[in-house]
């Protein structure tokens, strides 16, 4: 997988994300803070998870001693997630920008971080559609988060008319 690739597929993570995270308008706080729905979590609890573990493999692969766990914290709130999605994606905007091939290649307690880079993605994957699925359960539905979907508002906008 090559640097291009790695950086498509967290453009298309953070924009599904988005998505969920939209279509949280208006869920009360009990339905954001119930339990025991998929797992032992809830809406709220899942996507915090997401977060947490979305962080914690940056900060990993970037070596920087960190271990945020925000599932550790009281719930977060809604602004609250999102806030927190916003700085961790400007740190992802940083560290993509940066990154080369020889670190995608380079390897990792027998893993190479192009792997886990995918991984990441595919996790939120996991846990984006456990929130779809609850969401539409209550009528907020994020609409279509497959992936090709985002493709298909990439080729939609290269051919759009210019303003």
């Amino acid at each position: 997988m090559n640097v291009d690739d790695v950086r498509y597929l967290f453009e298309y993570d953070r924009w599904a994300t988005t998505r969920v995270l939209d279509a949280l308008d208006g869920v009360s706080d009990e339905v954001w803070a119930r339990t025991n729905e998929i797992g032992e979590m809830g809406l709220g609890g899942i996507l915090v998870h997401h977060l947490g573990a979305t962080q914690r493999w940056r900060h990993a692969i970037e070596q920087t001693g960190e271990q945020p766990a925000p599932e550790e914290e009281p719930l977060l709130s809604v602004d609250e997630l999102r806030a927190r999605w916003t700085n961790e994606w400007d740190a992802y905007n940083a560290f993509l920008s940066a990154i080369s091939q020889r670190l995608l290649d380079d390897v990792h307690e027998g893993v190479a971080v192009w792997r886990m880079l995918a991984h990441v993605v595919n996790h939120g994957t996991q846990h984006r559609s456990e929130a779809a699925a609850l969401l539409t359960q209550i009528g907020h539905s994020p609409g279509e988060i497959d992936m090709i979907f985002f493709a298909e508002g990439l080729a939609a906008e290269a051919l759009a008319p210019a303003d």
